[in-house]
């Protein structure tokens, strides 16, 4: 071969290594290991987005099978074509080939629960039907085994039109080889050869297809008589013309001869996956497991439920215990860096700028990253081991007792992480009187943010002791967790009552089996999840920083400077060695004190302390509270530069600088009821741009986020008040 043929060669196979050569959906039903599938053949060749014009997140990847790469798009999970909430619909336009933007895809990778193949056939049947080339991965085969199910998987195939099946174990990777080496035929792979499940609706929406172009497919069809009005329907009809929803009318009478239209197609297509499974699946007597029996007495109310709060309280103490090391070894790093950064360059606004500026600004929150990480680290091990369903399941009857049902509380538990992707998942919630309580309820949840603030003032001022077998610290922090629990499900009793009242909410789950989560999954997430909280601090907090440092630092007081290198030279008369070193460093602290209260911060912050002087707040707690509702976090940053400029720079640590920080008259400015106030005020208070946008997008109003604000801000304000005034 010539050498610009290999050249050539060798250049297509990089181009199909780095461009994808077909877009395959993933589809399957919730909880049947789709999304740990996904992970294991993406690794970190992933990228997330939004779907044009909506809110629901668009989880894409690239896979690769020998030399061959292809695009993976992760739907959400659906039980069926008929979809019912919003993210059912962008799953069902994707597969179609509706949604803008997006072509039909390729192929579909359907992911079928190997333990709940009778749920999941519903769903095979009707993608069989697209006329797509199909693949099936059939998960959980490890589980199945261990309980008895034995299937037949050539059987299968050749009920299934000849598509292929591949089981896998995705936690530990068995059986992806083979997966891997189908998905590369996919995308040319002819479509299954299936026969009609129900002739009747196969010849409707024949009889319609003549009259309608060839884009429209005949499953768009069959959809808009079986689902009945929607857009789908409206569509339809208005390419049939004038009279386009009295022929579907007529077509459905005569298909469904006045019964209920989902329950036909229900029992038509159940009679076919019966027919499947008595075929195909074979059940073994196995006998009933002591993890068996204590995940079933777990499954109960009142044991299930004690569980729960136990399983929180240990996280929050893991929070604290666990973190430690890690969050001493950030600080000294940082402390280091400016220690070296200081030496290096000559004293003067460069110098103050990166090292009482960035550093300590940025510093002071990037150092809270380990507990960050741990608390997100047990809330997705919770979530993949299954066990945040049975949470939805065991909180139902609570929630109810607040007008709301088991739907609202995975929102309200992925809240803890963050109240945007939290007040983003009430769209699986139907009912739009529950979505909008369970919205204004979820912000109350203690996100990460939060988290750095507790961490800090806990860490701070409530001691390091035990109250039996646990760490006092871990208990304050579970106590803020579980008064935000309170807060957010009282708001939704009050609106549920008033603004919002209306009948109960129904709730419907599928429980999931308990699953060992893949580690590899856990740090896919994991990693997910400190590049964003890393990015913020690089942009967010960064740029706060140092606007806050440039605050703090101009205008310079040349009185002041003046002032200083007077009782300098009179020091150096009258002293020497360490006495003179120290009165050197007391007179500097002083001047810094001096110049920060004359800055432009400080005058802002003289300006709006009378707000907050109820609250017991001085001028430099005010001003951080008040740049920190952009993002709460932020709060940290300015702390850490407003006390890193001022009269506490001698201390080594936010903490201590915060614990000598004065009044005027020598009065600690930090009391203990203070502190409680400021904690009750972080717990309620809604300081978050982020999540108000997204309230706007969700609720398409601006009524509702400017209340939610309204509400929390005056709800935060009011429990530090009624803190500072009682404990004083």
């Amino acid at each position: 071969m010539a050498k610009s043929s290999v050249i050539g060669v060798a250049v297509d196979q990089i181009k199909t290594r780095q461009h994808p050569s077909a877009s395959i959906v993933v589809v399957g039903n919730p909880n049947s290991g789709k999304s740990t599938l996904f992970n294991r053949l993406t690794g970190l060749r992933q990228k997330t987005g939004n779907y044009p014009g909506v809110t629901v997140e668009r989880h894409v990847g690239v896979a690769r099978a020998g030399d061959i790469s292809l695009e993976l798009v992760d739907l959400p999970g659906t039980f069926a074509l008929s979809a019912h909430s919003l993210e059912e619909r962008i799953a069902v336009d994707v597969i179609l080939g509706r949604m803008p933007g997006m072509a039909r895809p390729a192929g579909i990778l359907v992911v079928l629960d190997a333990t709940h193949l009778y749920q999941g056939l519903y769903l095979t049947q009707q993608l069989l039907e697209l006329g797509l080339p199909v693949l099936i991965a059939l998960t959980m085969t490890d589980a199945a085994e261990a309980e008895g199910i034995r299937i037949d998987l050539p059987a299968l195939e050749q009920r299934l039109g000849g598509v292929t099946v591949c089981p896998v174990v995705a936690t530990t990777g068995r059986g992806l080889d083979r997966l891997r080496e189908a998905l590369g035929r996919l995308a040319g792979a002819a479509a299954p050869d299936v026969p009609e499940f129900w002739p009747a609706l196969s010849a409707a929406a024949g009889e319609l297809a003549r009259d309608l172009p060839d884009a429209v497919t005949r499953t768009e069809i069959e959809r808009a008589l079986v689902d009945g009005p929607g857009e789908l329907e409206t569509h339809v009809a208005g390419l049939l013309g004038a009279d386009g929803h009295r022929r579907l009318d007529e077509l459905r009478a005569r298909v469904f001869r006045g019964r209920p239209s989902l329950a036909e197609e229900a029992r038509h297509r159940y009679t076919w996956v019966r027919e499947v499974m008595d075929e195909v699946v074979q059940r073994a007597p196995v006998l009933m497991s002591w993890s068996s029996r204590i995940i079933a007495w777990l499954n109960r109310p009142v044991p299930g439920t004690i569980g729960l709060f136990v399983v929180m309280a240990v996280v929050f103490q893991a929070v604290f215990a666990w973190a430690t090391p890690m969050m001493d070894a950030i600080d000294a790093g940082a402390r280091a860096l400016g220690s070296l950064i200081g030496a290096a360059l000559p004293e003067g606004m460069l110098a103050s700028l990166l090292v009482d500026g960035i550093i300590a600004g940025v510093g002071s929150v990037v150092v809270f990253l380990p507990q960050i990480l741990i608390l997100f680290l047990f809330i997705i091990v919770l979530e993949d081991s299954g066990y945040l369903a049975r949470a939805a399941y065991l909180m139902d009857r609570a929630m109810r007792s607040v007008g709301l049902s088991g739907q609202s509380i995975i929102p309200m538990i992925s809240s803890f992480a963050c109240a945007v992707p939290g007040i983003m998942a009430t769209r699986v919630i139907p009912n739009r009187r529950d979505r909008i309580a369970t919205i204004l309820a979820a912000p109350f949840m203690t996100c990460s943010a939060r988290l750095p603030v507790y961490a800090l003032l806990i860490a701070a001022f409530v001691p390091q002791e035990t109250a039996g077998f646990f760490n006092l610290q871990g208990l304050v922090l579970f106590g803020l967790y579980m008064l935000g629990i309170a807060a957010g499900l009282l708001t939704a009793l009050l609106l549920r009552r008033t603004a919002l009242h209306g009948p109960k909410p129904t709730f419907a789950l599928m429980l999931p089996e308990f699953r060992k989560p893949n580690l590899r999954t856990v740090l896919i997430q994991l990693w997910g999840r400190a590049r964003v909280f890393l990015y913020r601090a690089g942009t967010v907090i960064f740029s706060v920083a140092v606007i806050i440092w440039a605050l703090a630092y101009f205008p310079q007081s040349e009185e002041v400077a003046g002032e200083l290198a007077a009782q300098r030279d009179r020091a150096a008369v009258t002293l020497s060695g360490e006495a003179l070193d120290l009165a050197v460093q007391r007179l500097e602290n002083e001047a810094a004190a001096a110049q920060l209260e004359q800055s432009a911060l400080g005058r802002a912050g003289k300006f709006i302390e009378p707000l907050f002087r109820p609250l017991g707040w001085d001028w430099k707690i005010s001003s951080a509270v008040i740049a920190g509702f952009p993002a709460r976090e932020v709060v940290i940053a300015v702390l850490g530069t407003v006390y890193a400029v001022g009269d506490e720079a001698d201390e080594a640590t936010l903490s201590s600088r915060l614990r000598n920080a004065k009044w005027p008259d020598g009065r600690p400015v930090f009391t203990l009821p203070m502190v409680i106030g400021l904690l009750i005020f972080y717990a309620f208070c809604l300081q978050c741009v982020a999540t108000l946008a997204v309230m706007r997008r969700e609720t398409n109003s601006l009524r509702w986020p400017l209340f939610a604000w309204a509400y929390m801000t005056t709800l935060g304000y009011l429990g530090a008040l009624a803190a500072y005034q009682l404990g004083s």
